[in-house]
């Protein structure tokens, strides 16, 4: 089924929208068929079913049971020592200390009465013992084949229409996870409701990597591949150390690896040698590149011991490398490695890291669509909020271009070659934060760091062409013009503020505010990154529209309403932005 973003209007995720285009092409609205609704006895409706169980195996070292899962905060006696588990992270603990010793016998106490949650997200409580030893029963053996798909996962919130008898969309209903996905799906099974999936659908396989689906039978293939290409790790373990040796060298050749943290001695020098990346390749050579851009070559190989595997590394001039490491702990797209003697690496999987880095390619990345300043930290403070909705476009002839309030603000940047590695040099008049000489410490395909004497900037890269979502978005804003509905700041309803005021998104890339004798014109940008982002940036310090200078997460939209909303570092909601088209 294809569904045109068109035809619901009330859709509430794009999934990482990018760079608004202005194309004149209209898009064909194309309704749903019958034929593409859920059936409740479906292999699509069993397979995404299956994706929806709650997986317990994350916490099989505190309840042994990969059907259930204890909800936290739990108190355990592990060894005689009393802890307080109240994430995830804290298993690693329990880990720690029953790998301390060798010899010893491992104990773990849970102080009861816990809350159980089922496969099924029912909770209850229980009180003892015998009565989780039950449930433990119920479950199966230890690493036995279940129900749930844990290799693969949506990316939320998805979205279902909801159909009446004769076939006609009567509600469209947001899911936001798992639980949600579970609960729908079991009124579908129990033929309570006609829907079908709002396409397209991103889902992420466990190493992190993503796939767009846009119909019912690319789905269901989608799912069906990916339900056995991992380890479900569904022993009572933590983590996914049990690997093999072929296994571990395979996961290690799939991708380069990054350094993320780095501990040598019980010195952190994270610092030092974060964002080098280690290409591990076939016959025991490893590659690995520096943030200045110098590559060194080495040797690495692995065994397993009765301390578990290992991992061997040597560099005949990076000695805080060489050293043969214990794998302690390897989740999805993240390994770690300790010695004895406060020695520690975390590394993550980043295939489009580039190790092999050249003037040329830098060039070829830069001239591939625009850029968007993510980060601008200048002398300690953070001003990358007055270049929002302001992308960098780079072109040959060592010419750049920065759009500002819908004009090209022409200037030249330079690659070259120093002794810390390679440079980009900007120079753009009026720019003073920009016109640095800046040295290039990490390079992928979306995404460029930057950094100079206290000084950092990060580029990230967006590309609107081929994007339908985007065009649409394109045309709503710039169709008309709109007023602000409503405002809330923390609960407070600051919307007449706004009254009086007329918005306008111009095609190119200008944005302005007139009303109560002011005329402020900006700067405007959608793209996507974890979803639909609308920067506004109305170019004036004045309130009250210097409020509304941010970075916005899009949550619904429709040919005469958009409702934004900015959410704290914990997930919460802290504004709420209404625009609404004027008559």
């Amino acid at each position: 089924m294809k569904t045109n973003i068109k035809t619901l209007l009330l859709i509430p995720f794009f999934a990482l929208l990018l760079f608004t285009s202005c194309q004149d092409e209209v898009t064909e609205i194309t309704l749903p068929e019958e034929s593409e609704a859920l059936i409740a006895e479906s292999e699509l409706t069993s397979l995404m079913f299956s994706t929806s169980i709650m997986d317990g195996s994350a916490d099989n070292i505190i309840d042994n049971a990969s059907c259930t899962s204890v909800e936290l905060p739990v108190t355990v006696i592990v060894n005689g020592l009393e802890i307080i588990i109240d994430s995830e992270e804290d298993f690693k603990v329990i880990e720690t200390i029953f790998k301390e010793f060798d010899d010893d016998e491992d104990e773990l106490e849970i102080i009861f009465p816990i809350t159980i949650i089922l496969s099924d997200y029912e909770e209850i409580v229980i009180e003892n013992r015998e009565a989780l030893e039950e449930l433990i029963e119920e479950c199966g053996e230890e690493g036995e084949d279940d129900d749930d798909i844990e290799c693969i996962d949506f990316q939320y919130p998805i979205s279902f229409s909801v159909f009446d008898t004769d076939f006609q969309i009567i509600d469209v209903v947001t899911i936001e996870n798992d639980k949600q996905l579970y609960r729908f799906l079991k009124r579908v099974k129990n033929a309570e409701v006609i829907a079908s999936l709002n396409f397209p659908i991103t889902l992420e396989y466990a190493d992190g990597t993503t796939v767009t689906v846009n119909d019912n039978e690319e789905l269901a293939k989608t799912i069906n591949d990916a339900k056995d290409i991992c380890d479900e790790d569904d022993d009572n373990d933590y983590g996914d150390d049990d690997f093999t040796k072929d296994r571990l060298d395979e996961y290690l050749k799939i991708c380069p690896w990054v350094v993320y943290e780095f501990e040598r001695n019980d010195e952190d020098k994270t610092e030092t040698y974060k964002e080098y990346a280690l290409n591990f390749k076939e016959d025991g050579v490893v590659i690995m590149r520096s943030r200045s851009g110098d590559v060194l070559t080495g040797s690495w190989s692995t065994r397993i011991t009765d301390k578990g595997a290992l991992l061997k590394l040597e560099f005949e001039t990076l000695a805080d490398f060489t050293l043969e490491w214990i794998v302690y702990d390897i989740e999805y797209g993240k390994i770690k490695l300790y010695e004895a003697g406060g020695n520690r690496i975390i590394m993550k999987k980043n295939c489009d890291v580039v190790l092999d880095i050249t003037i040329k390619r830098i060039e070829d990345f830069l001239q591939k669509c625009l850029w968007r300043i993510a980060r601008l930290n200048i002398e300690g403070v953070d001003t990358e909020k007055e270049y929002i909705g302001t992308p960098f476009k780079f072109y040959g002839d060592n010419l750049v271009k920065l759009r500002v309030k819908g004009e090209l603000v022409q200037g030249a940047y330079e690659i070259g070659i120093k002794d810390a590695g390679f440079i980009l040099q900007i120079d753009l008049d009026g720019r003073p934060d920009l016109k640095l000489e800046w040295l290039i410490t990490f390079l992928e395909e979306d995404l460029i760091k930057l950094e100079n004497e206290n000084n950092q900037m990060i580029l990230m890269r967006h590309c609107p062409d081929d994007d339908e979502d985007i065009d649409y978005i394109g045309d709503v804003l710039t169709n008309g013009e709109w007023e602000v509905a409503s405002y809330i700041d923390q609960g407070v309803n600051e919307t007449e503020n706004y009254n009086d005021y007329v918005i306008g998104f111009n095609v190119s890339g200008m944005l302005f505010a007139e009303g109560k004798g002011n005329d402020y014109r900006g700067s405007w940008l959608a793209y996507r990154n974890e979803g639909l982002i609308l920067g506004l940036n109305f170019g004036t310090p004045d309130e009250p529209f210097s409020e509304l200078k941010h970075r916005w997460k899009i949550k619904d939209i429709t040919t005469t309403r958009i409702e934004l909303k900015d959410y704290n570092a914990s997930g919460e909601i802290e504004r709420i932005l209404v625009l609404e088209k004027r008559e």
